[in-house]
């Protein structure tokens, strides 16, 4: 029943060798790992201006020469992720990049502001989409936290069907987005060109007195979230189709253009129509209706960015399963990060992803509006690491042109480090956790290294020198009773070796009396050793016993303990049965030179 519930969740098994045919497209590709930077055109002018607000109405045409500088900045971050991209096509981004030229702490640094980026931007996605919809629905606002979990295991579920499958669903509506804010800016710019708008905007290059360059950097700083996501092509290059590093350029490049063009154009049209950022309605919903008033199309714009606030979390799902696997085969990460599920896919980081980030919604009850600055720096510190990692890199090896290529990725550098320390300083307050945090996951990353290495020192042999050492074996069958289930191992024991004993512990002499008793009468040619056990437990005078024959057998015989089980037909009934045996093994395992082993008897109906 499991079986065929999970096919009809996440489809049939595929091969291996389909692997090549779930590789994406340009188009496909650009929709799922571009959602995150293109839903940042929902809040990033709108950042902004919150902070602008603050010296009055007067200083909200700073957000124009801000973003162009935002602008300024999308552009050197697309062209030196496209030179990463050359210079790295198996993927991995700014954790390689670091990890090539400057060293295994940075790189960890790198990847691991990455992974908990990737956690952050699910966690604030579900919930910003859900806000869109408890905007528009205010009954549903109590049900908000169940809205964005809902939402996480419909992404979850998509991912899981595999690559192609949830690109071809999810595409949709991310296109939709990007021809509704170009329909909307193209409306609104011939609107406001003809006087079919008549707002009150500040007056450009007036002089506002309390404008401050600590709050200039503080907006500027918040317009730079508009930026999150641009680092995810680079991070799974291997999800593309060959030629895998010229069509993920392209994607970037794309990615950049449209991302660009909506930006400025939704922060031109918040300036020319004088709109300030309001409590109870969003900066892209107040354009929208200036432009369509209450129509059709203001409420497919609305529905549609609602859409794409929850589909910029599939950025994530796309890259932190690509980023883990990485860090794993590294051993920095559990191993099973490693391992493709049924569609071909990362399945084991789609799903922790979703767990976490579950958890995160949960915590926050819904309101992760506080964790958007943590997930900005999160990002620009693998930024940072991955444009001093490059520059790095063309002064080592001195490529042709690589003049040019260092001086692009020095500019990288110091405006995204710049971009950092801003964050670090305008708002310290909502980012100080990640000092701690950091740390942190760097310590379980080496952690999990050190156990990997250990336990790999420890299982390593000389082939040369190290042989199977021949020896004898000894059985011991803990039995409860004379059953066909006790029958059953001992008939198998024999074959194994002629040195099988079978121990029962007794509460009272009584039942102890009666087993000697029937097993005299039995008979099954093993010799029965009886233990009295004073407090109840089966456990205790059982590893006395094992702990004796182990002293006087351990030099010329293996230990081997045989657990008598039998198998219930339906699974339920699994649950009314064999406790003590499954207490039994778990107890038995951790001796270090006894095999525990379970001989299975199965019932019928």
């Amino acid at each position: 029943m499991l079986g065929k519930f999970k096919r009809i969740l996440i489809g049939r098994p595929m091969k291996s060798a389909e692997l090549e045919a779930e590789k994406l497209g340009r188009l496909k590709a650009l929709a799922i790992l571009s959602s995150d930077a293109l839903s940042s055109v929902a809040y990033g002018t709108e950042q902004i201006l919150l902070v602008l607000m603050v010296a009055g109405f007067a200083a909200l045409w700073y957000s124009v020469p801000i973003s162009i500088a935002v602008l300024g900045l999308l552009v050197i971050l697309i062209i030196s992720y496209r030179q990463t991209i050359f210079a790295y096509p198996a993927g991995g981004g700014a954790y390689i990049v670091a990890k090539d030229n400057i060293g295994k702490a940075p790189s960890l640094i790198a990847g691991g502001s990455l992974l908990v980026d990737y956690i952050l931007t699910v966690a604030v996605s579900s919930s910003a989409g859900t806000d869109a919809i408890t905007s528009a629905f205010p009954v549903l606002h109590d049900h908000r936290v169940l809205i964005a979990l809902v939402m996480i295991v419909f992404l979850t579920i998509m991912n899981l069907r595999g690559v192609t499958e949830s690109a071809s669903v999810l595409a949709i509506p991310i296109y939709l987005f990007v021809i509704a804010i170009f329909v909307l800016i193209i409306t609104g710019v011939i609107r406001y060109f003809t006087g079919g708008i008549e707002a009150a905007a500040p007056q450009f290059d007036s002089t506002v007195s309390n404008v401050s360059l600590f709050l200039l950097l503080k907006a500027f700083s918040s317009g730079c979230s508009a930026l999150t996501g641009v680092e995810a092509v680079s991070n799974a290059i291997p999800n593309f189709r060959k030629p895998a590093e010229k069509n993920a350029a392209a994607t970037l490049l794309m990615m950049g253009i449209i991302l660009g063009a909506m930006f400025i154009g939704i922060t031109l049209l918040a300036y020319w129509y004088g709109i300030h950022p309001s409590a109870t309605e969003t900066v892209i919903s107040q354009i929208a209706r200036m432009t369509f008033g209450h129509g059709t199309l203001y409420y497919v714009i609305q529905g549609v960015t609602a859409l794409i606030l929850f589909l910029a979390a599939n950025t994530a799902y796309s890259a932190f399963p690509l980023l883990a696997f990485m860090l794993a085969k590294d051993k920095y990460m559990p191993h099973m990060f490693m391992v493709r599920g049924d569609r071909l896919g990362f399945s084991n980081g789609i799903i922790i992803l979703s767990l976490l980030s579950a958890l995160l919604v949960i915590v926050f009850k819904g309101d992760t509006e506080n964790l958007i600055p943590l997930y900005a720096v999160g990002v620009f510190i693998p930024f940072t690491l991955s444009q001093l990692g490059m520059m790095i890199r063309w002064i080592r090896l001195k490529p042709s042109n690589w003049g040019l290529k260092l001086t692009i990725n020095t500019v990288g550098m110091l405006t995204t480090l710049s971009i950092t320390l801003i964050f670090i300083f305008t708002k310290f307050s909502q980012v100080w956790v990640i000092f701690l945090f950091l740390p942190f996951v760097v310590y379980i990353f080496y952690k999990i290294y050190t156990h990997y290495e250990n336990t790999a020192e420890q299982l390593r042999i000389d082939i040369k020198v190290d042989k199977p050492e021949v020896k004898g074996n000894t059985i011991i069958i803990p039995v409860a009773g004379i059953t066909r289930v006790v029958m059953n191992t001992i008939s198998y024991a024999k074959t194994l070796s002629p040195n099988v004993v079978a121990v029962y512990v007794g509460f009272d002499d009584e039942a102890i009396h009666k087993m000697e008793q029937k097993w005299e009468e039995w008979n099954p040619g093993v010799r029965l050793i009886v233990l009295k056990s004073r407090y109840r437990s089966i456990l205790g005078p059982l590893r006395r016993f094992i702990d004796t024959v182990e002293w006087k057998t351990s030099a010329t015989d293996h230990i081997t303990v045989l657990i008598p089980q039998f198998v219930t037909h339906h699974w339920w009934e699994t649950i009314l049965h064999n406790q003590t045996s499954l207490l039994m093994r778990a107890y038995l395992i951790n001796y270090k030179d006894v095999v525990v082993a379970t001989v299975p008897y199965h019932l019928n109906k």
